[in-house]
């Protein structure tokens, strides 16, 4: 999920206008945008062995990464996540991944209720 806001800092950041960068990289599914997956199915812009390419003006939703929605609210998503995710303190139960992670989200200005073309992923207003 990338906003208007976020394609147009990604699109600088590459040198790119917004019309070659959405050409190039998005894809509009209904009103939403989304970064395109390369042919493994990851991001376009993640390249193994170096990460984000983008990463100084990746997405809200790349930087709030694994503090997704549906891992905070759904246990079955955190221990999925955590078992694939390196950054997940295996240690770490649900409850006190939930309250980092909302934690995380608000201190960063990630949590907050976000852009009209934003998705879900971020929204915390009914998290406990």
């Amino acid at each position: 999920m990338a906003t208007l806001k976020e394609q147009q800092r990604m699109a600088d950041y590459l040198g790119m206008d917004i019309s070659g960068f959405q050409m190039m990289y998005v894809q509009r599914k209904g009103d939403k945008f989304f970064i395109r997956n390369n042919d493994q199915g990851w991001c376009i812009f993640f390249n193994t062995g170096k990460g984000c390419t983008v990463h100084p003006a990746k997405p809200r939703t790349c930087r709030a990464w694994p503090f997704f929605r549906g891992n905070l609210m759904d246990e079955s998503s955190f221990e999925m996540a955590r078992e694939y995710c390196p950054g997940i303190d295996p240690d770490t139960d649900f409850e006190e991944f939930v309250r980092l992670g909302v934690k995380y989200l608000q201190e960063h200005g990630l949590g907050q209720e976000l852009e009209d073309d934003a998705g879900n992923a971020l929204r915390t207003s009914d998290i406990a």
